[in-house]
């Protein structure tokens, strides 16, 4: 028995519950005040057709009355964090999904909490009386079916499908509703005769297996409500980390997209840096109106420190970007690892970046991300950072952390020189 608690609107909800006078109206999120896309929105902003990703004016243009909220991501990040560790009293068997979904291996714990719509309801309630937000629970015998079940009767849904019900309940789906199946594996299909699962569970698994591996046997076995997939109790090791943002539309001055790369170089090294990690292989990103731009670059040695990825950047400035107007900027490594013990015996010795790195790190995490930071950043974007859909309360997920930083008792701007280093 498995359940999917999926939380209704969560940033909109969560903005709700800590307003009351925000309870029944059109809500939407924006990243800051000055944001003019939508992150996420109310029940009652998306009944007049809003979604995410609208432009807050054409929002408007739907629904004069929508109220505008800036993105609270440290906020986010405790609720969640606050909601994920009520939800792991009911099971050991725990995968924290995404910043608002859980699936809940229930299979071993129904003596001690009940038939399947018992512990629906109490999970509800318990989500409730933690968080003050809604969520919807979907449960069947495998992931992909409750998680399919948990988008049925939203909001505030509670859905059951018993696995013997599984496979007849998602024989007219569509085959691009379940989770994981994009356009492409959606046209691949098409191309086939498939168009829902039941018109997949006809055709030989060998079909998907030979063009997308274990993958698309998994795919055959989810359409007959039979996924194959284990509730994941561990974080598994990143396959890339990075960070990206979006530039004031049509950037084409070059210290104000240098100034977006350094800013990413130094959330992706710091992130690095948290999970004891370093990585040699980089992603340098502009996107353009023709589409992305830059290079997969390598450092001399794997590295966690700021300095040789922002060289990098600069070589994507110089020989990838000609002036075109950019939108936004991307800087992601490729193959992070954990640090080794030793030095590397002809590599160069960093020991003393390594003091400033760990200096930096600490004044930071007592007083808030950049206290510390290289002086091109000082005039940085005033936008707050956007909590990433696959943000996790620990382990290298951790994007955002779930508690303010202490308060500063000066506020003032200073520039310190330190070792011929900004």
């Amino acid at each position: 028995m498995i359940a999917l608690v999926d939380m209704n609107a969560f940033f909109a909800s969560i903005e709700q519950a800590n307003n009351p006078l925000l309870l029944g109206k059109p809500v939407a999120i924006t990243n800051g005040l000055v944001g003019t896309c939508i992150i996420t929105s109310s029940y009652e902003a998306r009944a007049f057709g809003i979604h995410t990703g609208m432009r807050l004016r054409e929002a408007r243009q739907l629904c004069p009355q929508l109220i505008q909220r800036p993105a609270n991501p440290v906020l986010y990040a405790k609720v969640s964090t606050r909601i994920m560790g009520c939800l792991h009293e009911f099971t050991p068997d725990f995968e924290i999904f995404s910043v608002d979904e859980a699936f809940l291996d229930l299979t071993h714990c129904q003596n001690l909490w009940g038939p399947p719509e018992t512990i629906g309801h109490l999970i509800k309630q318990k989500v409730f009386d933690c968080s003050g937000v809604h969520c919807s629970v979907g449960i069947s015998g495998d992931k992909t079916t409750a998680k399919y079940a948990a988008k049925l009767h939203k909001p505030d849904g509670l859905t059951l499908i018993p696995p013997w019900e599984a496979k007849a309940q998602l024989a007219s789906v569509p085959v691009t509703e379940l989770c994981g199946v994009n356009k492409g594996i959606g046209a691949f299909l098409a191309k086939r005769g498939a168009f829902t699962c039941g018109d997949v569970t006809r055709l030989p698994i060998s079909v998907l297996a030979q063009r997308f591996g274990n993958p698309g046997r998994r795919i055959w076995y989810m359409c007959q409500g039979a996924d194959p997939d284990k509730v994941e109790t561990s974080i598994k090791a990143p396959k890339s980390m990075g960070h990206g943002k979006v530039l004031p539309p049509n950037t084409r001055d070059r210290n104000t997209v240098y100034m977006y790369l350094i800013h990413m170089a130094e959330k992706v090294t710091s992130r690095l840096r948290n999970n004891a990690m370093q990585a040699q292989k980089f992603l340098i990103g502009l996107k353009c109106q023709e589409g992305w731009l830059g290079d997969k670059l390598k450092t001399t040695f794997p590295t966690n420190d700021s300095k040789p990825i922002i060289k990098l950047c600069k070589h994507v400035l110089h020989h990838s970007w000609q002036g075109q107007g950019v939108f936004q900027v991307q800087v992601t490594a490729l193959d992070p690892h954990p640090v080794k013990g030793q030095i590397d015996l002809f590599g160069e010795d960093t020991s003393k970046r390594y003091q400033l790195n760990r200096a930096m790190d600490l004044i930071n995490e007592r007083y808030g991300a950049f206290t510390v930071a290289p002086m091109p950043l000082l005039n940085r974007s005033t936008m707050p950072n956007v909590i990433a859909p696959a943000w996790k309360p620990y382990g290298h997920r951790q994007t955002i952390p779930d508690t303010k930083p202490k308060q500063r008792t000066q506020t003032n701007k200073k520039v310190y020189r330190l070792n011929g280093d900004w």
